[in-house]
């Protein structure tokens, strides 16, 4: 393993393992949820530019992709593959799309109590295809940073 993704799995596990070692998956879930929802007023409250609507079937399609990654944990098999299979065409109209995206992190939710309801290994490992072996707790708190963080770009 080089220097470049020894340093990038240091800071994947200082930025997302660790501060959700101590959480369980039920309290990710509802973090997950809580944000959903804020998500989505932020959502309703904006228009479609095509500047908005990349931006969110990105947040789609990375959350899918996660879901997918979870779902391993769950007994599927991994298929090591991006995200773009997963994101939202660019002809979906803005009111689904916004609705895509709450059915979307529901599922996200519903994903971390089955993971909670199968007591998943708390050393247990997915590989994310830039970050490297990541716990259900470090995806979890993945998928939640990550759409907190970008849809704040949707203006």
């Amino acid at each position: 393993m080089g220097i470049i993704q020894t340093l990038t799995e240091w800071a994947a596990n200082l930025y997302l393992d660790r501060p959700a070692r101590n959480k369980s998956y039920q309290e990710l879930g509802d973090q997950l949820e809580v944000a959903g929802s804020k998500i989505m007023a932020r959502l309703h409250q904006k228009k479609r530019t095509d500047f908005n609507h990349r931006v969110l079937t990105h947040i789609v399609g990375i959350e899918r992709w996660g879901q997918s990654r979870l779902q391993v944990f769950l007994g599927q098999p991994l298929h090591m593959d991006e995200y773009n299979g997963y994101r939202p065409t660019r002809d979906v109209p803005w009111d689904q799309l916004v609705e895509q995206f709450g059915e979307t992190r529901a599922q996200t939710v519903a994903l971390a109590k089955e993971i909670a309801q199968k007591a998943v290994a708390p050393d247990q490992t997915v590989q994310h295809n830039q970050l490297g072996p990541m716990s259900a707790r470090a995806w979890l708190r993945y998928l939640l940073t990550h759409a907190s963080r970008e849809i704040y770009q949707v203006r």
